[in-house]
């Protein structure tokens, strides 16, 4: 109910009321945040080659350039669009992309 009152406060506050609590919803405390919830241990990299998106990879979240790097150019689909090109600079974004330029 609480988490509904900020899109339909009249709706949940008169659900609120016919529950039978005494005071109004919108004088409810939220509940207080975890920030060890907040935290993940892995994150979605996007790889481009040539500017063009070829792979979604999951990496842990404090992964260093050099081994996203490396798991960027061992991913089966961006090898198949590299093909037998030589890789001329691969650009990474920390927490973001590696884009494969050839």
């Amino acid at each position: 109910m609480l988490c509904l009152s900020p899109i339909i406060p009249h709706v949940t506050h008169a659900l609120w009321r016919a529950l039978g609590h005494s005071t109004a919803l919108i004088d409810e405390r939220w509940l207080p945040v975890d920030p060890a919830a907040l935290e993940q241990s892995s994150i979605q990299i996007v790889v481009q080659v040539n500017g063009k998106l070829r792979a979604h990879l999951m990496v842990p979240a404090g992964a260093d350039d050099e081994s996203v790097r490396g798991a960027a150019l061992a991913d089966a689909h961006v090898q198949k669009f590299i093909g037998g090109a030589q890789v001329r600079k691969v650009i990474v974004v920390r927490g973001k992309l590696v884009n494969v330029v050839v």
